[in-house]
């Protein structure tokens, strides 16, 4: 009886430590291919170029030699299909155009976070009036960044094929002028084989 106990959880042992998982970690630039559904590489994709092609645009070179003007980047608008994080595409797109030393940029995602911190620092016995900031001094955009992301999807049977295009544009707030636009494209295919999952 003990023997035939032992046997049986030595199998189970054996059975479940086989269904253990393992986790690793890969790069993160990795050309990420687990499915057809926007990914992690195609948010690097679409971040780069547009940034590259935004800094290298004569309008934009114009407009930033002499000042570092500033910006404020309108949440990119998701008119897909699918849930994409698009907040992190445009986290990742002004972040790589504050790291060019090429621009400022007012953040109006945290203006209400801002106006309840002024108004704690103004309106509040707790607060030194003569390190309160006062009301008023916050620098306005000089242009707005935004754009739309779009997908078309297709499918033939177990064929499918997904085509995204991301469109940007840089507009002077002063005179409604757009100084750049551009957009770029990626097209994803998925076949199933005969054989095999």
């Amino acid at each position: 009886m003990k023997k035939s106990l032992i046997v049986l959880v030595g199998a189970a042992a054996l059975i479940l430590g086989g269904c253990a998982k393992q986790v690793s970690y890969g790069d993160a630039q990795e050309v990420e291919t687990t499915t057809i559904d926007f990914g992690s590489t195609d948010l690097q994709k679409i971040a780069v170029e547009m940034t590259d092609s935004m800094l290298s645009s004569g309008s934009v070179t114009a407009i930033t030699r002499s000042n570092r003007p500033i910006v404020f980047v309108e949440s990119i608008k998701n008119k897909t299909a699918e849930h994409i994080d698009t907040e992190s595409i445009t986290d990742t797109i002004s972040t790589r155009l504050i790291n060019s030393g090429k621009f400022r940029f007012v953040d109006m995602t945290r203006v209400e976070a801002v106006r309840d911190q002024l108004d704690f620092q103004n309106n509040d016995a707790l607060v030194n009036p003569g390190t309160a900031i006062q009301f008023g001094k916050m620098v306005g955009a000089q242009y707005m960044l935004y754009g739309n992301l779009s997908s078309i999807n297709k499918q033939d049977g177990s064929d499918k094929d997904v085509y995204y295009k991301m469109t940007m544009r840089l507009m002077d707030l002063e005179t409604g002028l757009i100084e750049w636009a551009d957009e770029t494209e990626i097209r994803k295919k998925q076949s199933k084989s005969l054989i095999g999952w």
